[in-house]
């Protein structure tokens, strides 16, 4: 079957503004979600999910953005979500119906009860009054020329206990002329044989012009009860980037649209937009101000990462061997880590990015791979730190690596001081000219990093666009206490591009010092186009 046959009216639906945002650690500012829109209408998303107006000053601020900016007659349907009247109310009084009414959203998903513990427990009425509200819900939305979708919270849950009672709900929602209704795994339990046969049996008896699967990743199955669904002809596919949501989160936007794209031959994005998948999800994860998993299949840095030599070997002479999909289809790249595992094939390929003439054979390939194995004998780890590698690598191919040069530096604490208990003083050399600067900070470390980046930014402007955003600190011989060899791993962002520095000795502010000061020979190389992302 050809991929646009078997696509037929499949469509991603984006939950990452609503239900993404639930999820702990992730925060959206106003204007991150109004620039998540602009770029998802962008991307080519179907629908977008913006919020819930009616429902907190945040959401109506966005959708009052978004009227004014003319966003709704952009490509790309904004979805305003809500919930059904209030239990002992009429729809056409609810404040949270008009609300939704009045957000300029021409496509609105409301969600009701499905499960009858539910509507025992937490609505507190009967199921006549719980039919009462679907019903009346959607009308009132319908009446006002709107797409509306239903979404049948719990749906599994319910189904599994009452079917008929499940029925009822359905049936009340696309009796009020709800366009489709959404099958729900609002806790995250259901197997994907649950799934298949939720949906198959839903399409036997009612087969709404769309039919759509939402599900949680409580089992850690949320994307494979998504597939499920779509093999029993689920259309509407309900999904957040890097997988973020309440709990456990949600089915993973990029997990799910490559499998589908690259393993299932169904056409949801063009090839394009497939390209920009990984730049997607990172764009998403730093407006969500949010924690990117690296190793998340597809996108992640670490999905087409080879450390071992022989790994590294046969990867470059048939990617096959080692790689399932070319990682350029979404976006990614491969990577070839060095360390003392490493082989020579893997270590070419990486100085190649920085001198594409080398040769395989030249005597830069083997001095390289001498002091490599010379610094991981002293405790340097460059697996996680490709910024010092390729630091390393081009001092062996002989370029200039320094565009500064730190001539001395003092740094002192007293926490008598409060907040801001350090100070920095640094002494640096830019071409003939010496500077002197001091910096209070957050300990010496923040301190020491704000006296060179406050010294070096009338010279350097890339550094004020960078930031340090991990530092971690591991102890290499606990049996000499407070003298052994400490490692520090500093990463360091510039745009949407990271790497991590590193640093060695057994004064930790000097091994601090050393991946500090690689990491901002990187942003300045890296700016000045000396060293390639």
């Amino acid at each position: 079957m050809a991929a646009t046959e078997k696509n037929g009216k499949l469509r991603l639906y984006d939950t990452t503004l609503r239900d993404g945002a639930q999820g702990e650690g992730v925060w959206f500012s106003l204007e991150n979600k109004l620039d998540y829109i602009r770029a998802m209408q962008e991307w080519g998303a179907p629908y977008i999910e913006a919020g819930w107006p009616g429902a907190n000053p945040r959401d109506d601020e966005l959708f009052a953005a978004l009227r004014a900016e003319g966003a709704f007659r952009r490509p790309g349907r904004i979805v305003a979500f809500g919930s059904t009247c209030k239990a002992g109310t009429r729809a056409e009084e609810s404040p949270l119906l008009k609300s939704l009414i009045a957000s300029g959203a021409e496509t609105i998903t409301i969600f009701g009860k499905s499960w009858e513990l539910h509507v025992r427990e937490v609505l507190r009425a009967d199921e006549a009054e719980n039919l009462r509200l679907i019903r009346s819900s959607v009308e009132f939305l319908t009446r006002s020329g709107l797409e509306v979708f239903f979404d049948a919270e719990h749906f599994f849950d319910g189904w599994k206990e009452n079917r008929d009672f499940v029925w009822r709900v359905l049936e009340a929602a696309l009796a009020g002329g709800a366009r489709g209704v959404v099958l729900c795994d609002t806790n995250g339990g259901a197997l994907p044989a649950e799934v298949e046969r939720g949906v198959r049996e839903t399409l036997t008896a009612f087969a709404p012009p769309v039919l759509g699967i939402h599900t949680h990743n409580d089992g850690g199955l949320a994307v494979a009860n998504t597939l499920a669904a779509v093999a029993a002809g689920a259309t509407q596919l309900h999904c957040c980037w890097n997988g973020y949501g309440e709990r456990c989160g949600n089915a993973n936007l990029g997990t799910l649209v490559s499998l589908l794209q690259l393993k299932m031959g169904y056409e949801l994005i063009s090839p394009e937009q497939a390209e920009r998948l990984s730049y997607m999800s990172r764009y998403a994860a730093e407006l969500a101000n949010a924690f990117f998993d690296e190793r998340q299949p597809f996108l992640g840095r670490s999905a087409f990462a080879h450390k071992a030599g022989t790994h590294a070997d046969a990867v470059l002479k048939d990617s096959r061997t080692f790689e399932h999909i070319d990682p350029a289809l979404v976006g990614n790249t491969r990577r070839i880590l060095i360390s003392e595992q490493s082989g020579r094939a893997g270590l070419w390929e990486r100085m190649r990015r920085l001198r594409p003439d080398i040769g395989k054979d030249h005597p830069c390939v083997e001095e390289a791979m001498r002091r490599i194995k010379a610094k991981e004998n002293e405790g340097y780890q460059f697996e996680a730190a490709e910024g010092s590698l390729d630091l390393l690598l081009l001092r062996v191919l002989g370029a200039e690596t320094e565009p500064f040069t730190l001539e001395d530096y003092h740094v002192w604490s007293d926490p008598a001081r409060g907040e801001l208990d350090s100070v920095a003083v640094v002494k640096v050399k830019v071409g003939g000219e010496s500077l002197h600067l001091a910096a209070e900070g957050d300990g010496p470390v923040n301190a020491l990093d704000r006296a060179l980046r406050r010294t070096l930014a009338a010279f350097f402007p890339a550094l004020e666009r960078s930031e340090l955003i991990d530092y971690k600190v591991r102890v290499l011989d606990g049996s000499r206490g407070t003298g052994a060899q400490v490692r520090v791993l500093a990463e360091t962002r510039f745009g949407l591009a990271k790497w991590g520095t590193v640093g060695v000795s057994a004064n930790i502010l000097r091994a601090s010092a050393g991946a500090l000061l690689d990491a901002l020979y990187v942003v300045i190389l890296r700016d000045q186009g000396s060293l390639c992302c």
